[in-house]
């Protein structure tokens, strides 16, 4: 998308193929199901900070990341943020507050330049109601979703930082949830320092040591991975 100003609304605009290929639940649906959700797809910006969901908002739209990466956090009392999980190029999020339509609980954010798709509540409802495709693709994101929370939570208690950073390479890697990212992750060290929870420099060290066992191999912008359940 060429445009950077306005706001997410103002940055709208319709989907091309490219976008459309990388909607992985678009191709498992029935050729009318198909016809009726492609006018309701809209594709936008998000630029880096931009707040695509907020807590306390009502739910409007069903989200995922075309290209990007975002990530999922609340703010405590006190003042701090918590990082839940991070959202990569391919995944959709936000289907168990669409489907009870409940205000968020969480705030969803661009750490990078990133397109997002989405479509209405109402269309989102409607795949419910019609398509067996698109309710056994929820099914297996709610599923797949809720092994991510859990994993996030033992994240949290790890404190040798190259489990930590190994834990959230593994979510980040997950091919259920994120099935366009392969074994290749496209992140920077801050962006990864911002998800686990630790400094940079901290990262950093973690990334080199799991270099150093083979775990990963890191390259100009990212890393690979070549076994994914090396990470767990």
């Amino acid at each position: 998308m060429s445009s950077r100003s306005g706001s997410l609304l103002q940055r709208q605009r319709p989907p091309n193929d490219a976008d459309l290929a990388a909607i992985p639940w678009l191709a498992l649906l029935a050729p009318a199901d198909y016809d009726y959700v492609l006018p309701e797809i809209k594709v936008t910006l998000a630029q880096e900070g931009d707040v695509i969901c907020r807590i306390g908002r009502p739910v409007t739209y069903w989200f995922g990341v075309v290209e990007g990466l975002l990530k999922m956090s609340s703010d405590s009392a006190d003042g701090k943020t918590m990082t839940f999980v991070g959202v990569s190029t391919g995944g959709w999020f936000g289907e168990g507050t669409a489907l009870k339509r409940e205000p968020y609980r969480y705030n969803i954010s661009a750490l990078r330049d990133s397109v997002v798709a989405g479509i209405s509540i109402e269309a989102f409802h409607w795949l419910l109601d019609h398509s067996i495709a698109f309710n056994k693709y929820l099914m297996r994101q709610l599923n797949e979703r809720l092994s991510q929370f859990i994993a996030a939570r033992e994240v949290d208690r790890i404190s040798n930082p190259e489990h930590r950073v190994a834990r959230t390479l593994a979510g980040l890697l997950n091919p259920t949830l994120y099935p366009q990212t392969g074994n290749t992750l496209t992140i920077t060290q801050q962006e990864l320092a911002y998800l686990v929870g630790l400094s940079r420099q901290r990262v950093n060290v973690a990334l080199k040591a799991l270099e150093a066992q083979g775990t990963i191999r890191l390259q100009y912008g990212g890393l690979t991975v070549p076994d994914i359940q090396k990470l767990t």
